[in-house]
């Protein structure tokens, strides 16, 4: 039997029960071996497979491409090409919403600069939102 229950998994993963039941359930975190008494009993390796699966979404990679880099981890003589493929476009994919937030902010910021500080009627950040054609960006 393993050394951890799925509590203790969870609470050294820092991570929920229920988290643990889904990706056992979606096939990420294999099915493991249970005591007499039905409870699940995880080992060492377990964790280091939680912790992974962890890292990796919260660096934002889809389910999909995290069971392909578990894939990959389990083949350690294989090219390394196709986690470069994944991680690359992982990388676009924040390169391009870093570019929106930056076109957001520079639009919040003008938005903010021509405000009058009048009435309502009057007020850009207003006229603005009711108006997308009055943004100097439109990648937001």
């Amino acid at each position: 039997m393993g050394d951890f229950s799925i509590g203790q998994l969870a609470a050294a993963a820092e991570t929920k029960v229920q988290t643990i039941r889904y990706y056992e359930e979606i096939g990420v975190m294999p099915r493991v071996a249970r005591t007499g008494g039905g409870q699940r009993r995880y080992a060492s390796g377990d964790l280091k497979r939680l912790a992974f699966i962890r890292h990796a979404r919260d660096l934002g990679f889809s389910i999909e491409a995290i069971r392909t880099l578990l894939g990959l981890q389990d083949r350690p003589d294989h090219s390394c090409e196709a986690a470069d493929a994944i991680a690359g476009a992982r990388l676009a994919e924040v390169e391009q919403r870093i570019a929106k937030l930056e076109a957001l902010r520079a639009e919040l910021k003008r938005m903010l600069a021509s405000c009058r500080h009048g009435k309502v009627a009057e007020c850009r950040v207003i006229e603005v939102l009711a108006d997308h054609g009055q943004c100097a960006h439109e990648a937001h």
